[in-house]
Parts: C-alpha cells; structure tokens; sequence
C-alpha cells in the first residue's frame, strides 16, 4: 500500500487582474488527479504583477493515494460539503 510517484511536464497559467484571480496547473497527457493524489511543481516561486496574466512550463511530481488515503479523503469530503448545506432560507433573523 505504498504511495507510487512520477514526475510529468505541466502547464501554469496565472492570472490577477479586476476580472481574474487564479492560478491553474493542467498535467501533460490530460493525467487525472483523484481524491487523496498530491501534486508538486517544481522551481522557484511565481510572482506577478496586479493586471498580468502568464503561462509557462514546468514539471510537477504526481504521488498517488493509496487505497486507504483515497477512502478517507472522500469520506473527510463528504463531511466537509455538509456544512454548505448548513444554510437556512427562512425570512427573519438567524437565532
């Protein structure tokens, strides 16, 4: 049940400006990332200017959950999602 890693090249496109705020990493090959995977781009840390947008290469390690892993974070999943149901949509006040 250990965890299997492999490195892959990606693609990093950053954008902050009025209209966009994200960061988005899109592995080569279209690999898939499933609950409990962790991922790690290498090089030097990204800074850039309010109004740009880049995009550039680099690679990124891919370590895979193992079964175990892969069940709990789905299960942690489930629970953390309860709590945007916790919304009320009745008139007035919460008490």
């Amino acid at each position: 049940m250990s965890a299997r890693s492999f490195t892959t090249p990606c693609r990093i496109e950053i954008e902050q400006s009025e209209e966009h705020f994200h960061a988005h990493v899109e592995l080569d090959n279209g690999i898939a990332i499933y609950p409990g995977d962790r991922v790690r781009v290498h090089g030097a840390p990204i800074r850039i200017s309010f109004g740009e947008r880049i995009a550039f290469d680099r690679t990124a390690t891919v370590t895979r959950a193992g079964p175990l892993l892969r069940c709990w974070t789905r299960l942690a999943a489930y629970f953390d999602m309860r709590e945007l149901y916790e919304v009320s949509f009745n008139p007035g006040r919460v008490k």
